[in-house]
Order: structure tokens, then C-alpha cells, then sequence
């Protein structure tokens, strides 16, 4: 198991710091996402800040940005790392595509993610063996490269792709063509057991690959705290994020998995009326704890392992409090054992 610490949620100048401390309590892997930041200026400097970890993205959103240029930043930050860089390459939903980041009109964007991560692979090929590998999909092209546009050949493997999929249409493109899976944070054990991991397998039998080569992370939510009483606390807390992401239709299969159909068509309404102080209070406790994986340090590593025993790697998140260092790094090297 490969633990995940996740940076760059400050300033851009806290980034060489957060690495430090991230690599000190033992995580192996370090991802960034892109909610109020963009990511690639933080993974960037957190490749330049790192000395030994997996410097990842979980996750960035792929079609504001061409394949092209991502290949290209991915590359030069693998050379230079020595081979630890990896993508997490998300879609996001059809309404920031089209409203927020303005990338044209929303078509078929698990059929664009899988040419999307063919065309960084066909670069990839063109850049290490200078010949042109030409792809040509419906959504993206790749068709000239000139030498003086290649970046030369790097004497390390290509970086790895993670894609970060909900539905079953996504999922089995990773399964087609992805190195690892990120299952959303709104999801389930029960989700992923009988949607995610039967999707995943159809992708890879799709493409005669074996699914055990595809690295799967854990997904959902996590509450971690000193004592039951605080737990319950921090699930409390974590009703606002449900109720969030629990508000776009995208997600809401993982809603009909558990027969709250009629919870995610409440919370989406109160979503378009603007009610969303209002939302937390509409999701019951016990539907976080479906979510939310929960422990104290002492019990965590065990739920981990009861819960999400298929997962390759685990995000665990802890506020910057050197009060409580030593028992991070006992947990960190507790979780990696399993």
C-alpha cells in the first residue's frame, strides 16, 4: 500500500515547504488538485522542491489544456525527477467545461479522455525515438512534430497516467488505457465493489490487458481524530462536502447504488435555488459514514484495510500540527505495511 499526502492547497510559495514536511513523515506519494489553484505551476514546483516521492496530480482537468502540451510538461519534469513524476487526469463536469473554463461544446468526454491520453502517449513515442507517431482521433490530432518541437529522448519510463472516473463509461477507459484509477472522494465501498472494479475489468479485457498492472487508489472521504467523540465530529463536518458533490447529476449513481435517489434529486434542487447553506442538514450521518472512511490513529489502519483492500494507495490528510507528528509518521508506516 502506497500512502498519499496531498500539498499545494496554500500559497504557491508554501509548496517547497509542504514538500518537505510531506516527505519527512514518510508519504511515498504527493498529489495536488486544482479547485481555486491552478495545478501544474504547484506539481511543477513540487518536482523542483522533491528528493525521493511520487510527485502526482489528483487531479488536473484535462480538455482546458492540449495533450500536447501536457506531454511535453510531463516529460521534461520525469528527466528531471529521475522518473517520479505521474497525471491525474480528471474531465470535470459539463458545466464548468462549457461555462468555466469555456472548452467548446461538451461532447462524449470519455471518448476525448481516452484520445486524450493516446495522443500524450504518441507524443511521448515521437519524443523518444524521433519519429513521428502520428495520431489522429475524433477530438484531437497529432501529425507534425519537426525536430526542432521534440524534446528528445529521457532514459527513464514514461510517466505514469491515472484518469479519475465515477461513471462506467469513464472507468472502462481507464481500464483501456490508464496506469491507475482515481475513484472520486463521492463515492463508496459499496460503489466501487459492484460498479467501479467490474467497469475497470471490462476496460482492461477491452484492450487485452491484465487489470492487476492498473494501480487503483482508495477514493472517498476520510475523517481521522483523536477519539471517538471527535470523530463523530469531523463526519458531521464532512455532510457538507456529500451534500456538495451529492448536487450534481453526474454522480448521482453512486446515490441509486445505495437507494437515495430521492436525496441527490433534493439536494440538486436545492443546488439550482441557491439553498446550499441549507444542504448539509439534509444528509443523515449514516449517509456519510458510507462515504467516509473513519478512525482514530490507533484504529485507521485497520478500517483501511477492512474497507479498501482493493486500493493500491490511500490519501491520508492531516492538518500541519507537529503536536502530533510522531504519531503521523506511526500511522503512515503502520498504513504502508498493509
Amino acid at each position: 500500500m502506497k500512502v498519499v499526502g496531498r500539498y499545494g492547497e496554500d500559497v504557491l510559495e508554501a509548496v517547497p515547504g509542504e514538500i518537505a514536511r510531506l516527505e519527512r513523515l514518510g508519504y511515498d506519494v504527493l498529489t495536488t488538485g486544482e479547485l481555486k489553484y491552478e495545478a501544474t505551476t504547484r506539481w511543477t514546483l513540487a518536482a523542483h522542491a522533491s528528493t525521493r516521492a511520487e510527485i502526482g496530480m489528483s487531479v488536473m482537468i484535462a480538455f482546458p489544456r492540449s495533450p500536447f502540451v501536457t506531454a511535453q510538461m510531463a516529460w521534461e519534469l520525469q528527466r528531471m525527477t529521475g522518473g517520479r513524476i505521474s497525471i491525474g487526469l480528471g474531465s470535470q463536469v459539463k458545466g464548468h467545461n462549457e461555462r468555466r473554463f469555456s472548452t467548446g461544446e461538451w461532447v462524449s468526454p470519455a471518448a476525448r479522455m481516452e484520445e486524450y491520453v493516446q495522443m500524450m502517449r504518441a507524443v511521448w513515442q515521437t519524443f523518444q525515438t524521433g519519429k513521428l507517431n502520428p495520431f489522429e482521433g475524433d477530438h484531437y490530432q497529432f501529425t507534425l512534430c519537426p525536430p526542432a518541437f521534440n524534446a528528445g529522448p529521457i532514459d527513464v519510463p514514461f510517466p505514469k497516467i491515472f484518469l479519475a472516473a465515477v461513471n462506467p463509461a469513464m472507468t472502462r477507459v481507464a481500464g483501456r488505457v490508464a496506469d491507475g484509477l482515481l475513484p472520486h472522494s463521492f463515492t463508496t465501498e459499496k460503489f466501487v465493489r459492484e460498479v467501479t472494479l467490474p467497469n475497470l475489468a471490462k476496460g482492461a479485457e477491452q484492450a487485452g490487458r491484465d487489470v492487476a498492472d492498473i494501480e487503483i487508489a482508495a477514493g472517498g472521504m476520510m475523517a481521522l481524530a483523536d477519539s471517538d467523540s471527535e470523530l463523530e465530529q469531523k463526519l458531521l463536518k464532512l455532510r457538507q462536502r456529500v451534500a456538495f458533490y451529492g448536487s450534481t447529476r453526474t454522480y448521482q449513481k453512486v446515490f441509486e447504488v445505495h437507494g437515495q435517489e430521492e436525496l441527490g434529486q433534493k439536494l440538486h434542487e436545492m443546488s439550482v435555488t441557491d439553498r446550499w447553506g441549507e444542504m448539509p442538514d439534509a444528509v443523515a450521518l449514516d449517509v456519510v459514514k458510507e462515504f467516509a472512511i473513519s478512525g482514530t490513529y490507533d484504529s485507521l489502519p485497520g478500517e483501511i484495510e477492512r474497507r479498501q483492500g482493493f486500493a493500491d494507495r490511500v490519501s491520508i490528510d492531516t492538518a500541519d500540527d507537529p503536536a502530533n507528528e510522531d504519531r503521523l509518521i506511526d500511522l503512515i508506516q503502520r498504513v504502508l505495511q498493509i
